[in-house]
């Protein structure tokens, strides 16, 4: 496997960092200050599909930024793992900057400037969370992305965002610094070393009690990945703007989450340290608590997004568990998971604020006969729906069948029958919905004529719609990313 050297994993990182002093000066000018969002998006996506050539040829690109102290460096590492995180956000910003220009005018938000600017710096740590090389690079812009979040769920400024806002905020950070950062510790005094490793870096390092303690300090560290019972922040964070609850769900906070509990299993502990402790089976079960339970929970939300939310819940916990089972399938499962859970979960936040603009709705006992009104808009979440529940040709089938295929290989018939029953939740919260929308009449009083929400936020949420679609038709990148790591770990 060659190893080159090139600054472009600091320039995707930088260029929306770029992007936020330019949007600032821009304030007073609308126009200007939305372009500059649109091309630092664009240019961002540039340089990462820049680099996917190589990394598809097997070639691993490196950069140390600069050095803290012996040992404790600012480094970026691209490699397949990587590309997964990183083409997903920085697509995913160019749909979401334009749906973002609908949503923030059609509603009228006011602080608009301060808006563009924390989600352009949302966009770099969640780069630079997807190109980290080792553990302090990487909480380095895990608590840089919890941070710059902070003002988008408090962006409404009302009693109740405020609340909200210092919730997400306290778990967290709470969590990170009180886990993750003493998970950290540890890791650096047993291993010697922060660097992410093929095969681990703890195996033979520490008493076995020891490096099960520093799991469980890294999993409960690692909140923004939403498993239970540290969850709570996620539904909290409601109150913001749609598109911030979009980033938040779909794109830059909970995959943060999710990529950075893979990287821990994959490249901190390792495939047979884990397999020798039985962690992984216990994490596995872990999450498959967390996705029945947040279904049932969901199954109960007559908010629309708060039954979104509750959703994120239980299937960021399908990437998870996968993972989890260490098995070649079940790891593929879980790296295609990232993108293929973005595309449909998006789409869903999309359609949600796209709702409450055109009708000013926002529960599901409200959405009779909206199919009529807003075709565009829910044919677009019937498709993320269905990539939700995992039914053809909605790409969320492949994910759910690599994790089937993964529990069989890895003998856990238990994981199969939590897989059938989530599934079922999961039809259940979700098609109601859809059957309300399109076979119950209009309410009386309500015109059965179509009125969309602004271009700016259909257009968006049907590529992004039509984009789960393609993935499932269209599935050969991901397949050979998620192969090349499956290789590079030995599964």
């Amino acid at each position: 496997m060659e190893i080159i050297q090139s600054a472009a994993p600091l320039y995707a990182v930088l260029v929306s960092l770029l992007a936020v002093v330019l949007i600032g000066v821009s304030g007073r000018n609308p126009n200007l200050r939305e372009s500059w969002t649109i091309i630092a998006a664009l240019i961002k996506f540039s340089i990462v599909v820049s680099m996917l050539p190589k990394i598809l040829d097997g070639t691993i690109i490196e950069y140390t930024a600069f050095s803290v102290m012996p040992g404790l460096d600012i480094a970026f590492r691209v490699d397949p793992l990587a590309m997964f995180f990183a083409l997903t956000a920085s697509l995913l910003w160019i749909v979401t900057a334009f749906y973002c220009i609908g949503y923030m005018r059609a509603g009228k938000e006011k602080n608009q400037t301060r808006f563009y600017m924390c989600f352009a710096v949302a966009l770099s740590a969640a780069m630079g969370i997807a190109f980290s090389a080792n553990l302090f690079t990487l909480f380095v812009f895990y608590e840089m992305l919890s941070l710059c979040t902070y003002p988008l769920v408090a962006h409404k400024q009302t009693p109740e965002a405020i609340k909200g806002a210092r919730r997400y905020l306290f778990y967290l950070l709470g969590t990170s610094i009180a886990f993750q950062l003493a998970a950290i510790f540890l890791t650096y005094h047993f291993a010697g070393t922060l660097e992410f490793a093929v095969g681990g870096i703890l195996a033979g390092t520490a008493p076995n009690g020891v490096i099960t303690l520093i799991f469980v300090l890294f999993i409960a560290g690692i909140a923004k990945a939403g498993i239970m019972p540290l969850h709570i922040w996620l539904p909290s964070a409601m109150v913001a703007p749609t598109p911030v609850s979009a980033l938040l769900h779909a794109v830059a906070v909970v995959k943060a989450g999710v990529y950075t509990v893979i990287k821990v299993v994959l490249f901190v502990f390792g495939v047979d340290l884990l397999k020798e402790l039985g962690l992984g089976v216990v994490l596995a079960y872990v999450a498959a608590f967390t996705i029945i339970v947040a279904s049932i929970v969901a199954l109960r939300q007559d908010n629309l997004k708060m039954r979104l939310a509750y959703s994120t819940v239980s299937q960021l916990s399908y990437i998870v568990m996968a993972v989890a089972l260490l098995t070649p399938s079940a790891v593929i499962s879980s790296l295609m998971g990232v993108m293929i859970h973005a595309f449909g979960k998006i789409t869903l936040f999309f359609v949600a604020g796209a709702i409450y603009i055109a009708a000013h709705k926002t529960k599901v006992s409200e959405l009779d006969g909206i199919g009529k009104q807003m075709p565009f808009t829910m044919v677009a979440f019937t498709i993320g729906a269905l990539s939700m529940i995992g039914v053809p040709p909605a790409a969320g089938f492949i994910s759910k069948w690599y994790l089937a295929m993964g529990a069989i290989e890895a003998n856990q018939l238990a994981i199969i029958v939590v897989l059938m029953l989530s599934t079922l939740l999961n039809a259940c919260y979700f098609l109601p919905i859809v059957y309300q929308a399109f076979f119950k009449p209009v309410p009386l009083g309500e015109s059965d004529k179509m009125h969309e929400a602004p271009a700016f936020m259909v257009v968006p949420l049907c590529l992004t719609a039509i984009g789960t679609l393609v993935l499932f038709l269209w599935p050969e990148l991901l397949f050979n990313l998620a192969r090349l790591v499956v290789a590079s770990i030995g599964l």
